[in-house]
């Protein structure tokens, strides 16, 4: 692959996308100068006019995640694996997925450590911590990080071993007040690929097959590409009380209730909308006004 991308950039021929999509997409990638190929297989190395685009995402979006209330932080890259148990369908959706640290420091460790593909379970985990009462809730919170998940068939942006992502978390005291997030949030990754990427999706809610592992709902934003397949670029998922559950958050409303647990959801997208966008940029030769 890397022989190839190497050939790609020095005969500086794109492929015509009527020919062949996959070859095209790769030329596009390599002549743009977004990315190229990691030393490791699956990886990408993001250039300069790549990440300018993600930057461009994270300005819009983090404007609309304060406006929502969401406040940033940033959870560790590595999760005690005995977390990911506590959920019984999420670790069975992750578990083909996983990278996992046996040793460290030369010694091997009493638990081994998943190297994060997503945050529900050291967000909960927190949260036990921090909410106890009815006047912690609604919490909110959102991180720009890194996941890792180990997939078998790659490509640059659309499937890697590791990717760039946003994901929102947040607690509640009742499922409406979580389905309304839910909601609230999918419109607003909706209104950014639209008004701000100025590309169609489609909007509307998973199937019970591929809602997210661990969800009640899942909610998704859908780009439409050539053969008629569909590429996800944002999801909001309702977790009702799954994790909370699992978890143990514990909160105590007024006298003449009994503690329950809070009602959860959480919100991504990631470097698949930068790539996207930009073969949306080149399949109709224009650029969205955002980006210059």
């Amino acid at each position: 692959r890397e022989a190839s991308q190497k050939s790609r950039v020095q005969d500086r021929v794109i492929t015509p996308r009527s020919q062949d999509f996959n070859a095209w997409y790769l030329d596009v990638i390599a002549h743009a100068e977004l990315a190229d190929y990691g030393p490791v297989r699956g990886t990408m190395v993001i250039r300069p006019y790549g990440y300018a685009i993600w930057e461009a995402i994270q300005d819009y979006l983090n404007v609309k995640f304060k406006e929502t209330g969401h406040s940033n932080m940033y959870f560790p890259q590595f999760i005690p694996y005995s977390f990911i148990e506590k959920e019984a369908s999420h670790v069975e959706g992750f578990s083909p997925e996983l990278a996992l640290v046996t040793i460290g420091g030369g010694k091997e460790l009493e638990e081994k450590l998943v190297v994060r593909p997503t945050s529900e379970t050291i967000v909960n985990h927190m949260f036990t911590q921090w909410i106890h009462s009815y006047r912690d809730l609604p919490l909110m919170i959102n991180q720009w990080a890194n996941v890792t998940r180990w997939e078998m068939r790659t490509k640059p942006f659309v499937r890697t071993l590791e990717f760039l992502w946003q994901e929102g978390h947040t607690a509640h005291a009742t499922p409406e007040e979580a389905e309304k997030e839910a909601l609230q949030m999918i419109d607003v990754y909706t209104k950014f690929a639209y008004e701000q990427a100025a590309i169609p999706v489609i909007a509307g809610r998973k199937s019970k097959v591929e809602t997210f592992a661990g969800a009640s709902k899942t909610y998704t934003i859908e780009a439409v590409m050539g053969g008629r397949k569909a590429l996800q670029a944002g999801t909001s998922h309702n977790l009702g009380q799954n994790f909370s559950r699992a978890f143990v958050i514990s909160v105590d409303y007024v006298l003449d209730m009994s503690p329950t647990t809070c009602y959860d959801t959480c919100i991504f997208t990631c470097t698949v909308a930068l790539a996207y966008n930009y073969i949306y940029q080149q399949i109709y030769n224009w650029m969205p006004h955002w980006t210059g």
